[in-house]
Formats: structure tokens, C-alpha cells, sequence
């Protein structure tokens, strides 16, 4: 059941994703070669508190990290600890923050240093397929224009979107329905409604769209071994133009 959230709802989802959204700058600083993942994932913690924010993904599931830490040919849920980040590669940090019983989900991918030609193209192309998906995130739309549009710009640079991963309905819980593929065929699915609240999330590979799970049975990574990128934010419809709450 897709939970259509309130005026005052939203509000307070917001006044979660604005401190991720002040989180994703202090990254910038941070995500440095030589800084170990785990002292990110600390910086990441300490930042939330001083706003009385919690990081929502600790113990969901059974994860047992604060934060999803995720470097090159890893797509998602990377576990923080003793890896050390690297010139040239590519982290993609995925946060869950939680305020006064509500939740925002935002992910960024960020190049350290000098990174590879193919590798900014990489970047580059997968925000523009999360705003590209955003943008039809609109009342009287369809769930698969959504997804649709993600996957033209993808497959347009000879790029792949992550079929096995999806975005997702959040705001009280971190998952709720309905899930948002990257993939799919436009003017299809269930119809978009005021008080949506998506977090979409384009997952996109250099290589092929197959993945598989590491041995950690959490960190999910790229079966041919290429890099990917992970671009989300929180969205909510309402009556006019897409709300990019975080």
C-alpha cells in the first residue's frame, strides 16, 4: 500500500533531506584519498547528531553500518571500514536520515581526484538520468514514465541501469511502496498521486546491468567487474513541478 503523505508530512520529510542535502557538501571535503571508509562513515554520524538527526540505515535489516559506502565496481551497500579511498576511484555514499519520526534517502557519487575520462562520463550521465526520471515524477504520469526516462539516458550513452535494484517509497519508513525501477515501458504502471513521496535512485554500470552479492551477503557489486555510480534524492508530487526535498 503506497503511503500518500500529508502537507505537514512532507514538511518534515524536508527538514530531513535539507540536512542531507548539507551533508553531501561536508562530503565533498571529506572523500579525500588516503581517509578510510569507516572514519567517513564516523564524520557521517557525528554531522547527523549535531543536527539531532539519526542515520536510519544502522541495524535495518541487519545492516551493520551507518552509512552504504561504495567504491568503484561496488554498486551498492558497501560496508565502512578499514578499505582506504583512493585517487581515481569512485565512491558512491548512500545516507538515510531520520528526524522527529521521519526519513529522507539521498546518494551521491563522488570522483576522487583525477579520475578516467569514461569514468566522468559515467558520473555525469547517471545525475542526468536521476533528473530525467525526477522530471516525470508528476501528477497524472504514470510509474514507468519515471522509469522510463532513466533508462533512455542511460542506454543512450551506451551505458546499463541496475535491473535487479530499484527506488522505492519512503518518508515514515525507509522502504514503502511502491518500487521505482530504472528500466521500463513508458505510459505503464500504476498512476502517480498528490502526496507521493519517491526516493529515486538510478543505479547505472559502465559495463553490463547483471550484478551479484559479495560474500558479506550485503555489498552488491558489478559482475563484470566495471565501475557504476549511484545519483538518489527524495522526491515528493504535489500539484505543479516535482519536489526535490533533499
Amino acid at each position: 500500500m503506497v503511503i500518500k503523505k500529508s502537507v505537514q508530512e512532507i514538511e518534515l520529510i524536508r527538514e530531513c533531506g535539507k540536512i542531507s542535502a548539507k551533508l553531501f557538501e561536508m562530503l565533498k571535503d571529506i572523500v579525500k584519498p588516503g581517509i578510510t571508509t569507516e572514519k567517513v562513515d564516523d564524520a557521517i554520524v557525528e554531522f547527523l547528531h549535531s543536527f539531532e538527526a539519526l542515520p536510519v540505515f544502522k541495524g535495518y535489516r541487519g545492516f551493520p553500518a551507518n552509512s552504504c559506502i561504495s567504491i568503484d565496481d561496488e554498486v551498492v551497500h558497501g560496508i565502512p571500514g578499514k578499505r582506504i579511498i583512493k585517487e581515481g576511484q569512485l565512491v558512491s555514499i548512500d545516507v538515510g536520515v531520520g528526524k522527529n519520526g521521519y526519513i529522507s534517502d539521498s546518494a551521491k557519487t563522488f570522483p576522487v581526484g583525477e579520475v578516467s575520462e569514461e569514468k566522468m562520463r559515467l558520473l555525469t550521465v547517471a545525475e542526468q538520468s536521476l533528473y530525467a526520471g525526477i522530471q516525470k515524477a508528476r501528477i497524472g504520469n504514470r510509474l514507468y514514465d519515471i522509469s522510463s526516462a532513466i533508462q533512455e539516458v542511460v542506454e543512450r550513452a551506451g551505458f546499463n541501469v541496475v535491473r535487479d535494484l530499484a527506488g522505492h517509497g519512503v518518508g515514515i519508513n525507509v522502504h514503502e511502496e511502491p518500487d521505482v525501477p530504472n528500466f521500463g515501458v513508458p505510459h505503464t504502471g500504476r498512476r502517480l498521486i498528490k502526496g507521493m513521496v519517491l526516493a529515486i535512485e538510478p543505479m547505472v554500470n559502465m559495463g553490463g546491468f547483471e550484478v551479484k552479492t559479495s560474500e558479506n551477503d550485503w555489498t552488491v557489486l558489478t559482475a563484470d567487474g566495471k565501475p557504476s555510480a549511484h545519483f538518489e534524492n527524495t522526491i515528493a508530487i504535489t500539484g505543479g513541478d516535482p519536489d526535490i526535498l533533499t
